[in-house]
């Protein structure tokens, strides 16, 4: 029996169980693949998750390559730029050395990990969850915690009305190499017809170039090299990149049904963060900030329960309020402004008013980046 179930091994569910770990509680986590892997996701970290990072995990990436980030580039389709400092700013690092870095960092802490283990169920008894999983058995907790991502079968079995509302956005991405192109401390937003592409730097000289577009695109190309040809290089960045740049991997990573609409936060007693209770839109480029920042708002309620004594519902009625306070604005600024990018009109118009209006651009980075969340609340 254990005291807290993880269920999913990103930045959310690694960085909780560290946490709930260091606690002094008897924690699992299980993941599907196997470490270290990649993941289809932006690889830009605002700055805001740093004091946590070092306070709460005893990890600085910058000890591991991570490179700082304090530039932001904007273009239309037809090639229209504005360039923006980004005050707060932020990290670039792979997911395949970060997640690997906390995997060991949590298993330090005295986690028990299983990856290349799937959860079929999660079931809810009177006193108890039971996990079921293809390779473990079942597994028994006290308390369970799904960060399984943006989109996943355990959505279906849990009967989660999000996972049924359809999505039109399929995610691409790529590692490459590029010289003299951009700079190391730069993240530049590419847009094309229904879409955008961000790319920055990671360790080693790396970039991750990852873009987001209606699937109706990929339909009338046929298949994902035609898609970023006819599509993507209608940009004149992206055709100098695309035609540039070595491709580090053979094919890219590709995901389906990226939804950013409104999800629950408790599906049959199974308490949900990081992109399993809600996910900002990519270029706002605080995914993985958010799913950070989600797991120190639910270690503290859950600690609660364990250490003082608080009820389930009211530790919970706290992470419920904590998650609106912080991030229910971040999630509305991002879905009403990608609704301009993506639209050759919009996005043209939107990127020659904020060359006119540096106020109005910085305010809305502002908006949808957070502050040093460490002990506030």
């Amino acid at each position: 029996m254990y005291d807290i179930a993880v269920v999913g091994g990103g930045l959310s569910g690694l960085s909780s169980a560290i946490q709930l770990a260091k606690a002094g509680l008897n924690v699992v986590l299980l993941e599907k693949k196997a470490y270290p892997f990649h993941r289809v996701c932006g690889e830009y970290i605002s700055l805001e998750t740093l004091p946590f990072f070092k306070t709460k995990l005893d990890f600085n990436p910058f000890d591991h390559g991570a490179v700082m980030i304090n530039q932001l580039t904007i273009s239309s389709p037809k090639g229209s730029t504005i360039k923006l400092p980004l005050d707060l700013g932020g990290f670039g690092i792979s997911r395949f050395h970060l997640d690997f870095l906390l995997k060991k960092i949590a298993q330090e802490s005295g986690v028990t990990i299983f990856d290349k283990t799937n959860v079929l169920n999660i079931e809810q008894k009177n006193s108890h969850f039971e996990i079921k999983t293809n390779r473990q058995g079942i597994l028994k907790s006290t308390m369970a915690i799904g960060a399984f991502g943006k989109r996943s079968n355990l959505d279906r079995s849990l009967k989660r009305s999000s996972f049924y509302q359809r999505s039109p956005y399929i995610g691409v991405k790529h590692h490459i190499r590029i010289a003299d192109f951009m700079l190391e401390n730069e993240i530049a937003l590419h847009n094309f017809q229904d879409g955008y592409c961000g790319i920055s730097r990671v360790e080693k000289g790396i970039f991750c170039l990852c873009y987001l577009s209606h699937r109706k695109n990929l339909k009338q190309a046929g298949n994902i090299p035609t898609l970023e040809k006819s599509v993507l290089q209608k940009n004149p960045f992206l055709k100098t990149i695309f035609n540039e740049a070595e491709f580090v991997w053979e094919k890219p990573l590709v995901i389906n049904e990226i939804s950013f609409e409104k999800k629950t936060l408790k599906e049959n007693g199974v308490w949900l963060s990081g992109d399993s209770a809600g996910m900002i839109t990519p270029l706002c480029g605080n995914g993985m900030a958010m799913a950070i920042h989600s797991s120190y708002l639910i270690s503290n309620a859950i600690l609660d329960i364990f250490q003082h004594n608080k009820t389930e519902t009211i530790a919970f009625q706290e992470y419920e309020k904590q998650w609106q306070k912080h991030f229910s604005t971040r999630l509305k600024i991002g879905r009403n402004i990608q609704k301009m990018f993506g639209n050759p009109f919009l996005t043209e118009i939107l990127v020659r008013s904020l060359k006119h209006l540096p106020p109005v651009a910085n305010q809305l980075i502002k908006l949808t980046h957070g502050q040093d969340f460490l002990e506030k609340k």
